[in-house]
């Protein structure tokens, strides 16, 4: 696929995105996008991108085996006991 491609906007402002970006995406009718410009681009991205790549970022501070979400049980249950 090609990661470039030359659009026109239409008289009310619209693009269409093309078939091949969508379904790189996994873009479909109806899905919410999310735009935001960056270094005068605009970015399109989904709710779901946004979560996947935060995971990967947070995957580099935690120990292979180790689960945040035991560890913060652990820490809730250890804080209810004290109160």
């Amino acid at each position: 696929m090609d990661t470039e491609a030359r659009l026109r906007i239409n008289e009310n402002g619209r693009v269409v995105i093309p078939a091949p970006f969508r379904k790189a995406l996994g873009l479909n009718p109806g899905d919410e996008v999310i735009l935001r410009l960056e270094d005068d681009e605009l970015r399109i991205t989904t709710m779901k991108r946004r979560i996947e790549r935060a995971q990967r970022h947070a995957r580099q501070y935690v120990k292979p085996g180790v689960s945040l979400v035991d560890e913060l049980i652990a820490e809730r249950r250890e804080a209810a006991k004290r109160e």
